[in-house]
């Protein structure tokens, strides 16, 4: 999955960019970052877990939650991005799903995580079905590269590629949920190598340049490689700094039912069952 938002404007618009990632899959594999090794441990700890990543697109993420030892299940509702991790991780388990329909049984894993994709499930869907598949005392782990827009020259890439992503708070949906509890967050940095050719592709997987016609994303591409051109680097490409923003929390305890009271066991000695009135039990007493 991307780390763009969908346009505020339009809600048809949404199904458009969140599943416009199939057609740049490619370039999504050889543009996007991976994520810094001490995020992902910082997320899921130090002991092996049996973590179910969603929206994994490509892989970058998964790469190094199973390079850390732990047992992942890869999801994403994009065939072309799923195959691509499937070329690329052989041995991870894999399926096309989405967050709203995840296809596991009820307490089967120790970790949700997702990498890029949150802010694209249907959360009134999708946060009952992460809290069904979690393990009592599982883990939601959240995680978005951002550039580090405090440098000017990155500020400037920005404001040519879009920088929707780093206006709002993805994470504030899980601050409020009742599924979870308290939402830790840490930050990490951490620089990505680009040259000419990569930064290309970095662009072309962005979901709001994926949705134009093939002359608006020539005219999206020729103004970068104007910008990289007068930064004057060349053959030995540049750094790209990034923040990575880290948010886990643990799952609640699910409250268990009241068993309703068996009117056979009543014994001989107990009060009459013309109780108080009707209103009167309409009353919460707690």
């Amino acid at each position: 999955m991307s780390d763009e938002h969908p346009p505020e404007a339009g809600h048809e618009q949404q199904p458009d960019w969140a599943h416009s990632f199939g057609g740049v899959a490619e370039a999504y594999e050889r543009g996007r970052p991976t994520y810094p090794v001490d995020a992902v441990r910082w997320l899921l700890g130090d002991h092996p877990q049996t973590a179910l990543e969603l929206g994994a697109g490509t892989g970058k993420l998964t790469r190094v939650i199973a390079g850390l030892g732990h047992d992942v299940h890869a999801t994403d509702p994009d065939e072309a991005m799923l195959q691509i991790l499937e070329r690329q991780l052989p041995g991870v388990r894999t399926a096309q799903a989405s967050a709203e329909e995840i296809p596991l049984g009820d307490d089967s894993v120790d970790a949700v995580v997702a990498g890029q994709a949150f802010h694209w499930f249907d959360l009134d869907r999708a946060l009952p079905e992460i809290a069904r598949v979690l393990r009592p005392g599982g883990r939601i782990c959240l995680v978005w590269n951002h550039r580090n827009e405090k440098i000017p020259w990155v500020r400037r890439l920005g404001t040519i590629i879009g920088t929707q992503e780093q206006q709002t708070d993805p994470a504030q949906a899980l601050i409020f949920s009742e599924l979870f509890g308290f939402v830790e967050d840490h930050e990490f940095t951490f620089w990505q190598g680009i040259d000419r050719h990569s930064v290309q592709d970095l662009v072309l997987s962005r979901s709001n340049v994926a949705v134009l016609d093939e002359a608006g994303r020539a005219s999206k591409l020729a103004e970068v490689l104007a910008f990289y051109d007068e930064y004057g680097r060349g053959m030995d490409g540049m750094q790209l700094p990034y923040v990575t923003k880290c948010y886990r929390a643990d799952l609640l305890d699910r409250p268990q039912a009241a068993a309703a009271p068996d009117e056979t066991d009543r014994g001989s000695d107990d009060p009459p069952t013309d109780g108080p009135d009707d209103d009167m039990l309409l009353i919460d007493f707690r």
